[in-house]
């Protein structure tokens, strides 16, 4: 069956002459006398692939037809019929939305090519968004990886936001793949097609990261020997996202919340606001309602960033993922090694077993490492870390019959593995921060809430030793 066409036009003879030029060329075409029918049947039927209309009839305009068309499909592809003197509204239709527009009296030819050429662009737009739905659908397969009901929700989330303009927060344990559901919502959104720029707010030099984010013009400071555009401009049109953004330092917060509500920067020694126009989506492993209560974290920027939030499971929430997860980067390491290997089932039950403090990063960098150690076709039980198995030893305490609070009992268990984890490095505090998944900025904040460490001077050396 050939592409649907209606056709309006208060002319019963022209209408009439073109419904028998359309079906001799194949098409299916319904014939209307006027507006009010042309738009009942819009409402009322799948949509049309095509309309042709006169601009002007007695129950109104063809402006309406096409309203009421566009409202209905962003496919349908429009053609507006014109006197010579209403040529100029015929151009005021295409700039909303019409495809183009012939002039009574019109040759047969000219009608024909013009709707066939107004059907091809219609197949190429909807080929091309099922493409990129399928792109989208790929991406999400090879990236957020899961069947746990956890993962199905994030998923559905991911795709319910990714078209929304609204900023977005992430939140979740360390590890948990924050940066990897921003991209899925970049990818799955109308910015794909330009840069997904990841800033880490943690790892910015506190006296470059207005210049790192807004750019700066040339002999700005010392050191500003040319003029830089910074990332927040080299993300216009795409997405930005701030990875660890309450770890900003209140006067840089002051400034993120400028950006956001006037959408435009103004770069370190610049005199002019440049505008911007860049989905913001930012992510933190702190609890943000916490920081917003001590004043580390401004309250109208939290709302700001706030619009839309997930909140990602930690992997110990998600049951049944980790064997999935543990193939996925078996696969992605294996490759890069050259090798071809499987996990074998003693080794894979331990890896279902785990807790996974680390979360997803882990249970990564424990796969990475047994396809590394392999030295057979299968990877098993020995190629994986050994003994009472340190990522479990948290659970190993006993539930008292008198109950615990749990709030304290995990704050002790977080304070242990600071401190191990800067008995591991020798005090570095940089080397214990990586061990543990976090930036220098949390690990030391995390130091300083449990008293383990007076709150840093200012110049704190990252490198030092504790």
């Amino acid at each position: 069956m050939g592409a649907r066409i209606l056709i309006c036009d208060d002319e019963a003879n022209l209408r009439e002459v073109i419904g028998v030029l359309l079906r001799r060329q194949g098409f299916e075409t319904t014939l209307v006398s006027g507006v009010n029918e042309a738009r009942r049947l819009i409402r009322g039927q799948d949509p049309y692939d095509g309309v042709i209309t006169d601009l002007v009839m007695p129950d109104g305009s063809g402006m309406d037809v096409l309203w009421e068309a566009r409202k209905r499909s962003e496919d349908t592809q429009i053609i507006m019929m014109t006197a010579y003197a209403t040529t100029e509204q015929a151009v005021h239709a295409m700039r909303n939305g019409a495809y183009d527009y012939v002039r009574k009296p019109f040759k047969n030819d000219e009608l024909v090519a013009t709707l066939e050429k107004a059907l091809e662009k219609r197949a190429i737009v909807v080929e091309n968004r099922a493409l990129r739905a399928a792109v989208q659908d790929r991406w999400q397969r090879n990236n957020l990886i899961g069947k746990s009901p956890a993962m199905d929700q994030i998923r559905s989330i991911v795709s319910r936001v990714a078209s929304a303009p609204s900023s977005i927060l992430i939140t979740g344990e360390s590890g948990t793949g924050k940066e990897m559901v921003a991209q899925a919502i970049h990818h799955g959104g109308s910015r794909r097609e330009n840069r997904f720029v990841a800033v880490n707010c943690g790892a910015l030099p506190a006296s470059l990261m207005e210049s790192e984010l807004f750019g700066h013009e040339k002999g700005a400071f010392t050191g500003a020997a040319g003029r830089k555009d910074g990332l927040f401009r080299a993300a216009d049109g795409g997405t930005i996202f701030l990875d660890e953004v309450a770890d900003l330092p209140l006067d840089m917060q002051v400034k993120l919340l400028r950006v956001l509500q006037e959408r435009s920067v103004r770069p370190v020694g610049g005199a002019e606001e440049v505008p911007v126009d860049v989905r913001v989506i930012a992510a933190t492993n702190r609890d943000v309602d916490e920081a917003v209560n001590t004043g580390e974290f401004r309250q109208d920027l939290y709302y700001r960033l706030n619009v839309i939030h997930i909140q990602l499971p930690a992997l110990r929430e998600r049951s049944g993922d980790a064997p999935l997860l543990a193939q996925h980067f078996l696969e992605k390491h294996a490759a890069i090694q050259g090798r071809h290997l499987r996990i074998g089932a003693e080794a894979m039950r331990w890896i279902a077993s785990q807790p996974y403090p680390g979360n997803i990063r882990e249970l990564e960098n424990i796969v990475e490492r047994a396809v590394t150690l392999s030295d057979g076709p299968e990877i098993s039980r020995a190629d994986l870390p050994a003994g009472g198995d340190e990522a479990s030893f948290a659970l190993e305490v006993p539930l008292p019959a008198s109950g615990i609070r749990l709030d304290e009992y995990l704050g002790d268990i977080e304070q242990r593995l600071l401190l191990r984890a800067l008995e591991q490095s020798g005090g570095v505090r940089t080397r214990a921060a990586e061990l543990v998944g976090m930036t220098f900025r949390s690990f030391r904040y995390r130091l300083a809430k449990y008293g383990l460490v007076d709150s840093p001077p200012a110049g704190d050396d990252e490198s030092s030793a504790l």
